[in-house]
């Protein structure tokens, strides 16, 4: 999908990483670079491993910290940015609202976000407006590119 949309590969950000299977993928489709955002110790370990399986390792870095800190610690711009919280956390919202009017993100910048149905997300967040929201079963995934100061 992603692939047809998003125009810059060079840096991918993988916050809410688990497994990492989703920057992992993004690596295999081209990506020049992937951080991966995991805030338990164990996936971590895992992000790591997948990486030496895959042949990544060189291409990847893997930030062991909450997605919040990681927001906070992060200084370079990213051309894909996938979030795959939890369905059932609350701050998806927020963390999307301020990664959105952050450093992190340019006018080449594409959000990914998979979620509950249930748990709608804006159709902008800041300069990034909903171009896309795909849905199977209890699960959505919506696309955000930069719109600037359109309305």
């Amino acid at each position: 999908m992603l692939e047809s949309t998003a125009t810059d590969w060079s840096r991918v950000l993988d916050l809410y990483a688990g497994t990492g299977a989703l920057g992992i993928e993004a690596l295999s489709r081209g990506a020049g670079w992937t951080d991966f955002v995991e805030k338990d110790p164990r996936l971590c370990a895992l992000i790591k491993e997948n990486l030496g399986h895959t042949g990544f390792t060189g291409q990847a870095a893997v930030y062991c910290v909450t997605a919040q800190k990681a927001l906070s610690i992060l200084k370079e711009k990213y051309g894909i940015l996938l979030l795959d919280p939890p369905y059932a956390d609350p701050s998806i919202t927020t963390a999307t609202e301020k990664l959105s009017s952050s450093s992190l993100v340019g006018e080449d910048s594409t959000i990914v976000i998979e979620h509950s149905r249930r748990m709608p997300m804006k159709e902008r967040y800041g300069d990034f407006q909903q171009i896309k929201n795909l849905r199977h079963g209890d699960s959505c995934v919506s696309v955000y590119q930069y719109a600037g100061g359109e309305p």
